[in-house]
């Protein structure tokens, strides 16, 4: 018997769209040959994480499948290797990681998915999300910190795929970084544009929420435009500071128009107006030329804490600034912007994949770990993507908890036939045919050149 077999998945897909030998070439040290090869170990322990894992001692479930797997490294080899990944081996992961996206996006069955929302999508555009989120950790860890939450951790910053949901990249700060800080911004997603094929760089779109209203952050997304065939937009939360707040008392009733909801519907009780033409020139030159300001205003939730200004006629305020000017419809705008929040159940699964529970007391292991957590996300993100279709569709929504519960915890017969090892799922299993749909799909994937 063998528990977890459909852990053998992501393995596999990580064999045949040629991650792990990338690794293993990225890890290489020489003149020194390991018993277990690196790029091997990064890839199991970021299959123990797509599996649940939560310490590196967890490598012991796989260990257990050594049957049907082959030889699994040990927790003190993980370790070994996860102390090997310094600043320098963390940027040829980089690269690694970068051309094996190539290779999966150009198998992906009906090209890159679109980022959807208002009950329409956004094409080609591929959608960048940006965003940062407290780990809380329960012992003195180096560069833990207290955060702006009152709570002691670290303050990781990171930007998804909205196409994919990939984990594009990352960075470990400590807990008392800054929201807003420009710099950490800039860096995530230099890496992150990195990440996403040439090809597919010539229509950006980087959302973010008001931890990124920087004039340097703007400022660098605008320069972007200048690299030849490139279009980069942007959708950033921006504070309701005193000429927001006076550019919404002169704007007149006429210029308020319905909000949409996230289906595409007219949301009762919510407004949307552009401000730009309401601002200072003063105010406005400050910023880069095309830049839009627009507002949604809304009647709060019972309980809701208003500003003293929200309490003078009893709406609550949001603003956000985009230079998008070809789609001129604000209610749409405002919709694709709203749609940022998806970035938030990204980092949940994060969470439950490796990001919640930091196994080490040093920074740097600290940092391996996050970079496998970004594997395993792009694992179950592959599997989705190239696998889960067809018959096995029913298993392309599911989330990270119920994707282990319906498929890679499914334990499995282990036989050997004609000099061949065959995993035989319980036909009783109910997603038994969904999963076997899944092994064939990802043996057939061509590995590249």
């Amino acid at each position: 018997m063998v528990s977890h077999a459909g852990a053998i998945v992501p393995r596999l897909l990580a064999d045949q769209v040629g991650l792990t030998a990338e690794l293993s070439g990225a890890m290489a040290r020489r003149r020194f040959i390991p018993i277990h090869d690196r790029g091997r170990v990064l890839i199991d322990t970021a299959v123990m994480l797509a599996d649940g894992g939560e310490s590196i001692s967890d490598i012991g479930v796989l260990r257990h499948q050594s049957g049907a797997l082959g030889p699994v490294a040990s927790a003190p080899t993980v370790w070994r290797t996860l102390d090997e990944v310094t600043a320098g081996k963390r940027k040829k992961i980089q690269v690694a990681r970068a051309r094996t996206r190539r290779h999966v996006w150009s198998h992906l069955p009906g090209g890159v998915p679109a980022s959807a929302c208002a009950g329409r999508d956004l094409g080609s555009t591929v959608v960048l999300d940006v965003d940062a989120t407290i780990v809380v950790t329960h012992s003195e860890k180096e560069l833990a910190a207290p955060t702006y939450k009152r709570t002691f951790g670290y303050h990781p910053i990171g930007v998804w795929c909205d196409n994919t949901e990939e984990f594009l990249a990352a960075s470990l700060r400590p807990g008392n970084a800054g929201s807003n800080t420009a710099a950490d911004h800039i860096d995530v997603l230099g890496q992150a544009i990195a990440q996403i094929p040439a090809s597919h760089r010539r229509d950006l779109l980087i959302r973010s929420d008001g931890a990124g209203a920087s004039h340097d952050l703007i400022d660098w997304i605008t320069e972007q435009n200048r690299v030849r065939g490139r279009q980069v937009e942007y959708s950033v939360g921006f504070s309701i500071t005193a000429p927001i707040r006076r550019a919404i008392a002169t704007c007149p009733e006429a210029a308020w128009g319905p909000a949409l909801n996230p289906n595409g519907d007219i949301r009762d009780g919510a407004d949307i107006a552009e401000l730009t033409g309401f601002l200072s020139q003063r105010m406005l030159a400050k910023w880069p030329d095309g830049m839009r300001v627009i507002v949604r205003r809304e009647r709060p939730h019972p309980g809701a804490q208003l500003s003293m200004f929200e309490e003078i006629d009893g709406w609550r305020y949001q603003a956000f600034v985009t230079n998008t000017t070809a789609t001129g419809q604000l209610q749409f705008l405002e919709a694709r912007h709203r749609a940022h929040a998806r970035v938030e159940d990204r980092i949940r699964h994060a969470k439950d994949t490796g990001l919640g529970r930091l196994p080490s007391r040093g920074f740097a292991l600290n940092q391996a770990w996050l970079v496998a957590v970004m594997i395993a996300a792009d694992l179950v993100a592959w599997t989705r993507m190239l696998a889960c279709t067809g018959e096995a569709a029913v298993l392309a929504l599911c989330e990270p908890k119920a994707l282990r519960y319906r498929f890679l915890h499914v334990a499995a017969r282990l036989v050997r036939s004609g000099r061949r090892r065959k995993v035989k799922i319980p036909e009783t299993w109910p997603w038994a045919v969904a999963i076997v749909a899944v092994f064939n799909t990802i043996a057939a994937i061509p590995k590249p050149a």
